[in-house]
C-alpha cells in the first residue's frame, strides 16, 4: 500500500476495523481512541463501542483525522459491508447521489457532478470497471458499481477536496475502494462465511448471496494473507410504460380533415386549424407498456499477500476478481408512430397546456410488438503489488505499480418484431402523464394473422478498458510538523468499443426471407401470397404476452402477441449473417499520462491556535490518440496537452472538538470519450447524426471548499461543508438542422433496418450534432451532516442513534438545444438555454435512525434526491432526465452467539417507481417504471 495507507490513520483503524482504508497521508489533525477501546467524554466514562457503532466510529476517525475534506464507510466486520450495493452505501454521504438501473444502484453523482467526473481507485490504482447492465452499455470513464459484489470491501473512501499527493483527473471527487488487509488482523486463522436469500416480490424469484473470507497471519506479525470470495444470483422484473420521447409531425387526416393533397402517401400538405394544430402538438412517439427482466450472476474473488520481514519493510500484492452477467430481456406491445404520423388518422385529439397531444383515437396505426434479448459479461481483474521502505527515521517511499482490465462483452443483443400497419382504433389517453391508457383497437393483438415477422436485429459489441499504472511516493520529514511529499507517476489508458450489426428489414415470398439491400423492402411489396412487408406470423413464431403489475389504468390493454426469439430467429436464420461493422460505436482511444508532484505538509500553532495544512503542484502530462470511423474510412487523431494543478488545505483547530477546513485546487478531468472519436454515428430512426471531436479540451475548474465540523460528543459530529466549483472549459453540443446530402455521407451509413434506410430520401433534414469547447459553468452549495448516537437517552434508549444529511446545490450551463418547430412540417428551432450542469439535483436528503445494542441492531434508512436533468433531448423537447425518487430500505441484525449472526433486510420497501421525463418544461412521460421489493435474509458465520 502507498503512504496514503501507512502512518496514522492505518494504526488507528486496523485496531478499529481490523481492514485497511486509503486515508490522506500523515494525520495531523486531533485523534480520537481508537474503536475497539474506548471513547471518552470530558470526565473519562468509558464507552464501549461495538458493532455498527463501531463502524460508524471508525468512518469518522478517518475523517477527524484528514487535512482535506474526506468521508468514509467501513465495515463492521470481515465479509460484511452495511449494504448490498456500494452505490447505495456511497448515497449514505454528504453531497453523493445515485443513479439506478434495474433497481441497483450503478452510477455516482458527488456534489453535482455526475459519474465521468469521479475517479475510483481499488487498492490505490485508478480504474474503470464497465458494465452493461441498465438500458444501455457504459461506453464512458463512469465507474460502475454493480460490477462488484459489496462482500469483497472493507472500505470505500472520498477524497472530496484535492491534494498534490492525490490522483488528477477529477472535478468530483477520488474513491477508493479498499479489500482486506491481513496484517492489520489478529494472528492466527480467522473465517467467515454469509448465506443470505435474496427474495423479489415482483420477479417471486428467491436467489442466493453467499460470501466468505479466510484470513491468517503468523504471531510476529511478519506475513498475512487472506482471500475472499462473494457469489449471488438474482432475478428482477422492470414494469412500466415508455413512450422514447414526444414529437411533432404531421398526420394524414384530423377528424376527417384531409391534411394532404393525396392520401397516405405523397402530396403536399394542406394547412388547416385541426391539421396544423396537430402538426404543432407533440405526441408520443412509441407508447408501450411492457416489462423488462434482469437476470443477473455475480462471483467476485480477491487475495491478498504481506510480507514484512522488518518494521521497515513490506511488500504487498493484490488481486481481485470479479465476473458480472446478466441477461436483459424486454416485451413490448406499442405503436410505432415514430416515421410513421404521414398516413396516420387522428380522431378526437385532445390538447393540455404544455403543446402535448395527450390523448387520440388512431386509424391506419402502426402496431409493433417487439421481443429484445441481450446477453451480456463483465470481466474485471486487478493485479497490483506495493513495496513501503523506511530509510531512517524520516524517509519513506512507497513503489507502487499494477494491472487492472474491464472486459464488457454482449454476444447477443437480439430484437425481433411483429408488425401490424393498418391498425384501426387504437387510442392512447396521456392525462395522467404518469400512468396513460392504451388501448389497441382491431383486429386482434392476440391473432397470429393480424401480424406479419417485419424486422431482425442483433448488435453483437464488446468495450474494453485497460489501466497500466506505476508510482513512486516519498515522504521526508524534514522537522517536526513539516514533512515534504514527492513523487512521479506513469499511466497508460487503453479504451476500445467495437460493434456490429445484423439488423435486417425483411420481405416474404412465402418461406425465404431476404436481406435488405439485396432487394428493397416497401410497405405494400408482396413477394408471395400473404407477404405484404414481411412473413406471415403462425402460432409457432409467436407467444402470449400478459401485462402484470405495471400501473396500467383500467381500460388499457393487458394482453397481446409477441415474437418467440428462438423460432423467430431460427426461421429467419439472424445469427447465421455476417456481421456488419457498426461504425458509429467502433472508436478507441489511448492515454498516456506521466507527470510527478511535489506537495508540503505542516502543522503548529500560529497564536496559540493549532493548524494543519498542505499545499503543492502536481503536473501531469496527456498524450492523447483516437480512432473511428467516418464514411467507411478508419481515422485516427494524436495530441498531447500539459495541466498543472496548484492546491492546498488547510485545517484549523479553535477547540479539541472543532475543525475548520478551507481548500482550494485547480482540477481537471479528461475528456468524454464519446466525445473523443473523429467518427460519427447516424440515426435512421430519429434522423440524427452525431460527430466526435478529438480536439476537445478537458474540463478544467478551480474549486474552493469551506467547512465547520462539531465533534460534540464521542461519536458523534455536526458539520457544514461549503463549496464552490468554477468550470472554465465545459465541452457542450452544438446542433444544427441540415439534409443528408449536404454532410457527404453515404447510404451505408445508415442502420439497415432504418426507415431512413428503406425509404431513402438525401433531401431528408436531420439533426445534426458535434461537440465543442463550451463557455464554462459554475457549481455551488452545501452539505450539512449530522451524527450521533443518543446516549443522552435513558436505559435502551440510549442504543438509538441517528445519521442524517441534507446536500443543496445550485449550477448553471448554457447549451445549445433545438426547440419546437414553429411551423408545420418546419425545422427545429436553435437556441441557446441556461439549465443546471446535467446530473444535478439541487437537493439531496439521506438518513439512517439505528439501535445497536452490540447484540441486536436495526436500521431504517431514507433517501431522497430532487428532480434533475442528464442529457440533451432530441426531436424539439428541451432536455430530458429523471423525476424525484424517495427510496427506504431496512435491516435487522441478531446475534444467537458471537460467531453466528441471523439478518433480515429489505430494500427499496415503498416500490419507488422510476419517472424519467423529456423536456424540462413540459415535463412529458419518457418512462415510468419500478422494480419491486427485494427482502434478503439470512445468517452468517465466523470463527
Amino acid at each position: 500500500m502507498g503512504t496514503e495507507l501507512s502512518r496514522i490513520s492505518l494504526v488507528k483503524l486496523a485496531l478499529i476495523a481490523g481492514s485497511a482504508l486509503v486515508a490522506p497521508a500523515a494525520a495531523f489533525g486531533q485523534g480520537t481512541a481508537p474503536a475497539d477501546a474506548a471513547a471518552t467524554t470530558g470526565n473519562e466514562d468509558v464507552i464501549v463501542v461495538t458493532g455498527f457503532r463501531q463502524s460508524l466510529e471508525a468512518a469518522l476517525n478517518v475523517k477527524r483525522d484528514s487535512i482535506a475534506a474526506v468521508d468514509a464507510i467501513v465495515a463492521e466486520d470481515i465479509a460484511k459491508f452495511p449494504d448490498q450495493n456500494l452505490a447505495e452505501s456511497l448515497q449514505r454521504i454528504p453531497g453523493i447521489s445515485i443513479q439506478r438501473d434495474g433497481g441497483e444502484g450503478r452510477a455516482i453523482t458527488v456534489r453535482g457532478l455526475g459519474a465521468q467526473f469521479t475517479r475510483v481507485r481499488v487498492n490505490g490504482l485508478e480504474t474503470v470497471a464497465t458494465s452493461t447492465d441498465g438500458a444501455s452499455s457504459n461506453r464512458d470513464r463512469a465507474f460502475d458499481f454493480n460490477v462488484f459484489a459489496s462482500e469483497l470491501f472493507s472500505s470505500l473512501v472520498v477524497h472530496k477536496t484535492a491534494e498534490a499527493s492525490l490522483d488528477e483527473g477529477s472535478l468530483g471527487a477520488v474513491v477508493d475502494l479498499n479489500t482486506g488487509n491481513p496484517l492489520a488482523g489478529k494472528a492466527g486463522g480467522h473465517g467467515a462465511l454469509s448465506a443470505v436469500g435474496s427474495y423479489n416480490d415482483l420477479s417471486k424469484d428467491l436467489g442466493p448471496r453467499l460470501a466468505g473470507l479466510l484470513s491468517w497471519r503468523n504471531v510476529d506479525g511478519t506475513f498475512g494473507a487472506s482471500i475472499s470470495a462473494a457469489y449471488s444470483k438474482t432475478q428482477a422484473l422492470e414494469m412500466g410504460n415508455n413512450t422514447v420521447r414526444w414529437a411533432q409531425a404531421r398526420f394524414d387526416s384530423v377528424d376527417g380533415t384531409p391534411c394532404w393533397s393525396a392520401p397516405n402517401s405523397g402530396g403536399s400538405y394542406t394547412a388547416s386549424a385541426a391539421c396544423d394544430a396537430a402538426a404543432l402538438s407533440f405526441h408520443p412517439r412509441i407508447p408501450r407498456y411492457g416489462e423488462i427482466l434482469h437476470d443477473r450472476e455475480r462471483l467476485g474473488l480477491t487475495g491478498s499477500i504481506q510480507f514484512a520481514p522488518t518494521e521497515a519493510t513490506k511488500f504487498s500484492i493484490d488481486a481481485l476478481y470479479s465476473k458480472f452477467k446478466e441477461t436483459r430481456e424486454e416485451k413490448w406491445g406499442e405503436v410505432l408512430l415514430r416515421s410513421n404520423e404521414r398516413s396516420i388518422d387522428v380522431l378526437n385529439p385532445v390538447y393540455d397546456g404544455n403543446g402535448n397531444m395527450i390523448a387520440a383515437t388512431l386509424n391506419d396505426a402502426y402496431v409493433r410488438n417487439e421481443h429484445y434479448l441481450r446477453r451480456s459479461s463483465t470481466e474485471f481483474y486487478q493485479v497490483g503489488a506495493s513495496w513501503d521502505q523506511d530509510l531512517g527515521d524520516s524517509f519513506r517511499f512507497t513503489l507502487l505499480g499494477g494491472l487492472s482490465k474491464s472486459d464488457a462483452n454482449i454476444p447477443v443483443e437480439t430484437t425481433v418484431v411483429f408488425d401490424d400497419r393498418d391498425a384501426q382504433g387504437y387510442s392512447y389517453d396521456y392525462r395522467d402523464m404518469k400512468n396513460p391508457v392504451l388501448t389497441f383497437g382491431t383486429p386482434s393483438v392476440t391473432d397470429p394473422s393480424t401480424f406479419q415477422l417485419a424486422e431482425v436485429r442483433d448488435r453483437p459489441s464488446n468495450v474494453s478498458n485497460k489501466f497500466r499504472t506505476a508510482q513512486l511516493r516519498t515522504e521526508w520529514d524534514v522537522a517536526d510538523g513539516f514533512q515534504v511529499k514527492a513523487g512521479a507517476v506513469w499511466r497508460r489508458f487503453d479504451f476500445a468499443s467495437l460493434a456490429f450489426t445484423r439488423d435486417t428489414a425483411v420481405c416474404g415470398d412465402g418461406g425465404v426471407d431476404l436481406v435488405l439491400g439485396t432487394i428493397t423492402c416497401s410497405p405494400k411489396n408482396a413477394f408471395g401470397p400473404g407477404a405484404v412487408y414481411g412473413f406471415p406470423v403462425i402460432a409457432d413464431l409467436a407467444e402470449t404476452f400478459t401485462l402484470r403489475r405495471s400501473g396500467q389504468p383500467a381500460g388499457t390493454t393487458t394482453q397481446w402477441l409477441i415474437p418467440d426469439l428462438a423460432s423467430s430467429t431460427a426461421f429467419t436464420g439472424l445469427y447465421d449473417r455476417t456481421a456488419k461493422p457498426d461504425t458509429g460505436n467502433t472508436r478507441s482511444v489511448r492515454e498516456e499520462t506521466s507527470g510527478f508532484y511535489l506537495q508540503f505538509d505542516a502543522k503548529g500553532e500560529i497564536f496559540g491556535l493549532e493548524y494543519a495544512g498542505n499545499a503543492g503542484i502536481r503536473y501531469a502530462h496527456t498524450r492523447q490518440s483516437s480512432t473511428g470511423v467516418l464514411s467507411g474510412n478508419t481515422v485516427s487523431v494524436t495530441r498531447s496537452y500539459d495541466d498543472w494543478l496548484p492546491s492546498a488545505n488547510l485545517a484549523l483547530y479553535p477547540h479539541r472538538d472543532i475543525i475548520i477546513r478551507g481548500a482550494i485546487a485547480k482540477v481537471m478531468t479528461r475528456p468524454t470519450l464519446g466525445n473523443l472519436t473523429p467518427g460519427g454515428s447516424v440515426d435512421g430512426f430519429n434522423y440524427k447524426i452525431s460527430y466526435g471531436n478529438p480536439f476537445i479540451d478537458p474540463y478544467r475548474a478551480t474549486n474552493f471548499d469551506l467547512a465547520v465540523e462539531w465533534y460534540f460528543a464521542p461519536q458523534s459530529i455536526l458539520s457544514l461543508a461549503l463549496f464552490r466549483k468554477k468550470v472554465a472549459s465545459f465541452p457542450v453540443s452544438d446542433t444544427y438542422s441540415a439534409t443528408f446530402a449536404s454532410t457527404g455521407l453515404s447510404k451505408d451509413a445508415l442502420p439497415p433496418s432504418s426507415p431512413a434506410y428503406i425509404n431513402f430520401d438525401p433531401s431528408q433534414i436531420y439533426t445534426i450534432t458535434g461537440n465543442v469547447n463550451g463557455s464554462g459553468a459554475t457549481l455551488k452549495g452545501a452539505e450539512l451532516a449530522l451524527q450521533m448516537p443518543f446516549r443522552f437517552l435513558p436505559g435502551m434508549l440510549s442504543n438509538f442513534g441517528l445519521l442524517a444529511n441534507a446536500t443543496f446545490i445550485s449550477s448553471n450551463a448554457d447549451y445549445s438545444v433545438s426547440g419546437p418547430a414553429v411551423a408545420p412540417g418546419g425545422a427545429l428551432i436553435k437556441e441557446t438555454r441556461t439549465a443546471t450542469l446535467f446530473g444535478v439535483s439541487k437537493r439531496a436528503y439521506n438518513a439512517t435512525l439505528y439501535f445497536d445494542d452490540g447484540r441486536f441492531s436495526a436500521r431504517v434508512m431514507g433517501s431522497y434526491r430532487s428532480r434533475y436533468i442528464d442529457a440533451n433531448s432530441g426531436t424539439g423537447n428541451i432536455f430530458e432526465g429523471y423525476g424525484a425518487t424517495w427510496n427506504l430500505d431496512a435491516s435487522m441484525r441478531y446475534k444467537l452467539t458471537d460467531q453466528i449472526e441471523l439478518s433480515v433486510e429489505g430494500n427499496n420497501l415503498l416500490d419507488t417507481y422510476r419517472y424519467r421525463y423529456t423536456d424540462f418544461d413540459a415535463d412529458r412521460n419518457y418512462e415510468n417504471n419500478h422494480f419491486g421489493r427485494t427482502i434478503l435474509f439470512g445468517a452468517r458465520f465466523r470463527y
